[in-house]
């Protein structure tokens, strides 16, 4: 969990013109843009983008994107749907997976993401 007016709450931007429509949040490492400041007291939303932030590093940024971009085109020509496309990605099955769980991040091995990959 992370500390009120901490570190993590200045990374926390209210820009809803970059979160794409129907989302409320998205990461761009370092930062997490929400779509408003409701959004920021989410604790389970925050904790999904926080993993994010984690699989992001592991794969030292750029390649987080190259990966994650392939995976949703694999996944999007299988599946004929964005929607689901988006959540077969095997980040977004670990973030979805693992939101609801606070304390996460502090158990999670490295490059976990892998155990949900399929």
């Amino acid at each position: 969990m992370w500390k009120k007016n901490g570190l993590l709450d200045l990374l926390i931007v209210i820009f809803k013109y970059f979160v794409p429509k129907g989302y409320k949040a998205m990461t761009v490492f370092p930062f997490i843009f929400a779509k408003n400041k409701v959004c920021k007291e989410d604790m389970v939303l925050i904790n999904h983008e926080r993993i994010h932030i984690r699989q992001q590093i592991e794969l030292l940024i750029i390649p987080f994107y190259l990966w994650y971009g392939l995976e949703f085109l694999i996944h999007f020509v299988r599946l004929k749907d964005k929607r689901k496309a988006y959540r077969a990605i095997s980040f977004e099955k670990e973030a979805y997976g693992k939101e609801s769980d606070l304390n996460y991040l502090k158990k999670r091995r490295f490059w976990n993401f892998l155990a949900f990959f399929k």
